[in-house]
């Protein structure tokens, strides 16, 4: 196959329970790829378990290797910024200052967030929850500022923001030019938002797409084809806007190698490009 279709970046969700990250890249280089986004996961990639020799090393290694770690993702099921109780969103914090941290030494562009979780059954109001997320970033951003890494916050269906027309007001509320916006087309999907609205919607605070394939009934990750996501649709949005950055596939399924390796071919065929400008400012 050609060097992954137009250089697709690959997220590493599918590998983290059984690969390091080191091991993730060199198998998926040899699918192809060379843009990573690297979940953070203990055993994986983990800010405590990588000290300052391993980081120095494994940065070396990332340069000799030819490869670019776009972003590094927070692990959404253990963190919640807009918790009700302080000693979580304390802890949140603290985990995302080391991601931060290790995406510097690493030489990550950004390192993507989530604004909190909500329960479905009884949600907080967002006037509570949205001040909660703001006092997080007022921590977070003078260190990502000072170490040149972009906070990129995801629109995600189990969040308190999880439509893009709310999340947006939220990312522009702040006024800080360092955070942005990644939109993840499977999620948005599966909540029934109108990808192309969305999008045009995000304009020049996007930064990063993720796609998948989900429908609207299970929420997944899965190959492309297997759900109702409407691919072909996107690529002539993304081009009205202008949209230059990278094209994320994050996909989680039993043969992942397979799955990424085809999801590049197929979406390539549809008009996807991974356009050679990075995402997240320059490094």
């Amino acid at each position: 196959m050609a060097e992954a279709e137009s250089r697709f970046v690959a997220n590493t969700y599918a590998y983290i329970q059984s690969l390091s990250f080191t091991e993730c890249l060199e198998r998926l280089a040899r699918r192809g790829f060379r843009d990573f986004e690297v979940m953070m996961y203990p055993g994986h990639l983990w800010p405590a378990e990588t000290d300052g020799a391993a980081r120095r090393a494994r940065r070396r290694w990332l340069k000799e290797s030819g490869f670019e770690i776009v972003t590094l993702n927070m692990p959404n099921l253990d963190l919640n910024l807009a918790a009700a109780t302080r000693e979580m969103r304390d802890y949140t914090l603290g985990v995302l200052q080391s991601i931060v941290e290790l995406a510097a030494d690493l030489g990550a562009r950004g390192v993507v967030i989530g604004p909190g979780k909500v329960s479905e059954l009884f949600p907080e109001p967002t006037e509570r929850l949205l001040p909660r997320f703001y006092a997080a970033l007022d921590a977070l951003q003078p260190r990502a500022r000072a170490l040149g890494v972009e906070l990129v916050v995801e629109n995600m269906p189990f969040a308190f923001l999880p439509r893009l027309a709310p999340l947006m007001a939220a990312i522009d509320g702040y006024g800080w030019d360092g955070l942005s916006l990644l939109y993840d087309v499977a999620n948005g999907h599966y909540i029934g938002e109108d990808l192309a609205s969305a999008l045009r919607q995000a304009g020049s605070r996007l930064r990063l797409v993720h796609v998948s394939d989900t429908g609207r009934d299970q929420y997944r990750h899965g190959p492309i084809g297997s759900g109702s996501v409407p691919f072909a649709g996107v690529p002539p949005v993304l081009e009205e806007i202008q949209y230059r950055g990278p094209v994320v596939l994050e996909i989680i399924s039993g043969d992942p190698d397979e799955d990424m390796a085809k999801a590049a071919q197929e979406l390539a065929a549809m008009g996807w490009r991974r356009s050679s400008e990075s995402a997240c400012g320059s490094r």
